[in-house]
């Protein structure tokens, strides 16, 4: 470990960039644990490998690292995300596997009496009236999946029919055949648990946008296809955030279904929308804690001199007009925004359907209303790897194949850092379940953004990239000289972002609530 990140662990933060670092510091805060370890996940799967030299003493898997801390007494309470099982069937699945895995792993400990875990789905439902209206294409999408399904062996098709129990409500097994049954009205569930949050001994909290799978796994230089790479960071704090994130992670299913009245968490920040009294005729769910967004608004209207933003998304568009509008008042505002080169279905799967033509609609809209806002002081980049790549479509960027961000980091000035589970765009910052943390150490801030800057910059970067009255020109030089040059002879990893691919591929959807996407 650097001396730099000591810094950051004697403030009582310590960031993790990339599931290099992330992963194995959770396997260490795991096996630390003595009391009790609590945790929430969108995708947790137990046959994840292990990566620190201590944990791979105790297995391969995080099977093996979960049944030894069961076996040594150290309870675990787990939640892992459930999802849609019309529009997301594969996800339904993949939740109620790792769900089987978990207790099996309860088994084997000998101390299954430790082990509390459980599949969560958000309450709200698209109200009756609406599931009426999306009923023809409800069972258009479950008789595609029965399709590919029934296409699979008979040995498939039944562990299938077993391993998608809200699936299961619309289905029926006829002689080994999966089929539809009549008159079955879907109701779609419109939002999720997106969080990546645990909690150690109610000390140690470990924070942020990661997951935990394989797919999920890579290093700093991301040198694999485009389609396996993943920037991510977590965020590893040790102080009263722990208490309030073991209170959220404790409560939070009863608190969506309106069963329950959020507690005041003052070290923690949270998005949690409930379930709809009288749904009949609603898309959304009632909006409860909007904090997350709150604190970005918050911040932003106090930034003087330089924001740095991370996300997946910048899908927002009121949020990008509060920008707008801070950027307006203040001229010497500057904005770097670093966003993935293309979403990650749209570059890796050739996903053009509706959903993420609306997203693209959204970004591009967000993108236009910043430019005009900041003109010359907003840095629009992407990372991509300094190879060229054989890779088509929107996976390629200036001829070099993308790099992948999922991470979710906000810094202005050398005042505040946030570190969450939640993207720029209203579905995180409005509906769906989600956790982060605010860092106000002007030290800690600063390192963060020195850390962050070092990995997309390269070793050769000058002070003028970091320097807050500089570095959003010099990124955008950077950015442009290395468009200029053939992949091989860029430096760093940065690019322009290509907003107009997703102007040509955006579609509106009028009607349709911008959380949706």
């Amino acid at each position: 470990m650097s001396a730099d990140q000591g810094i950051a662990i004697e403030s009582g933060y310590e960031l993790l960039i990339t599931a290099q670092e992330a992963y194995p510091a959770f396997e260490r805060a795991y096996l630390d644990a003595r009391d009790d370890a609590t945790m929430s996940f969108r995708i947790f799967d137990p046959f994840t490998k292990l990566h620190s030299p201590e944990a791979r003493r105790i297995g391969d898997t995080w099977f093996d690292l979960i049944a030894y801390k069961l076996a040594q007494g150290v309870p675990l309470d787990i939640t892992v995300t459930d999802f849609d099982p019309v529009a997301m069937p594969r996800m339904h699945r993949t939740s109620w596997e790792s769900l089987r895995a978990l207790i099996a792993i309860g088994e084997v400990s000998g101390r299954a009496d430790l082990l509390r875990a459980r599949v969560a789905m958000h309450p709200s439902r698209v109200g009756f009236l609406l599931s009426l209206a999306f009923w023809p294409r409800s069972r258009k999408e479950i008789s595609e999946t029965i399709g590919r399904v029934n296409a699979e062996p008979e040995g498939e098709r039944r562990r299938f029919y077993e391993r998608t129990p809200f699936l299961r409500h619309y289905l029926k097994l006829e002689k080994g055949l999966l089929k539809l049954l009549p008159g079955a009205i879907p109701r779609l569930v419109p939002v999720i648990h997106h969080q990546k949050i645990a909690v150690f001994d109610r000390k140690v909290l470990y924070i942020g946008g990661l997951d935990l799978n394989d797919r999920r796994y890579d290093t700093w230089e991301h040198d694999q296809p485009a389609d396996q790479t993943w920037h991510d960071m977590q965020l590893m704090v040790r102080g009263p955030e722990a208490g309030d994130a073991y209170t959220h992670i404790r409560e939070f299913q009863e608190v969506a279904a309106g069963k329950k009245k959020g507690s005041e968490l003052p070290h923690l920040m949270r998005t949690l929308s409930q379930r709809r009294k009288r749904e009949a005729v609603f898309l959304s769910p009632r909006f409860l804690f909007r904090e997350i967004e709150q604190a970005h608004r918050d911040e932003m209207s106090r930034a003087q001199r330089l924001v740095y933003l991370e996300s997946q998304f910048f899908r927002d568009t009121r949020l990008a007009r509060y920008f707008a509008g801070c950027a307006r008042r203040n001229r010497a505002l500057t904005l770097i925004l670093l966003l993935p080169g293309a979403p990650d279905d749209v570059a890796f799967e050739n996903n053009s359907g509706g959903d993420a033509r609306y997203g693209e609609y959204l970004q591009a809209k967000c993108v236009n209303i910043l430019r005009d806002a900041f003109g010359d002081r907003l840095t629009l980049v992407s990372p991509a790897q300094p190879r060229r790549g054989s890779e088509t479509g929107r996976a390629l960027l200036y001829r070099a194949p993308i790099i992948y961000v999922h991470a979710k980091l906000s810094i202005f000035d050398d005042s505040v850092a946030i570190v969450s589970s939640a993207n720029l765009n209203g579905r995180s910052l409005k509906w769906d379940t989600e956790a982060g943390v605010r860092v106000v150490d002007p030290a800690t801030v600063r390192h963060f953004r020195e850390r962050c800057f070092g990995k997309w910059l390269g070793a050769d970067a000058g002070p003028e990239f970091f320097d807050p009255e500089s570095a959003q020109r010099a990124w955008r030089e950077r950015a442009r000289d290395n468009a200029r040059r053939d992949p091989e002879d860029r430096t760093g990893f940065l690019l322009p972002y290509a907003s107009r691919p997703a102007r040509r591929f955006g579609r509106n959807l009028p009607g349709i609530p911008e959380e949706m996407v």
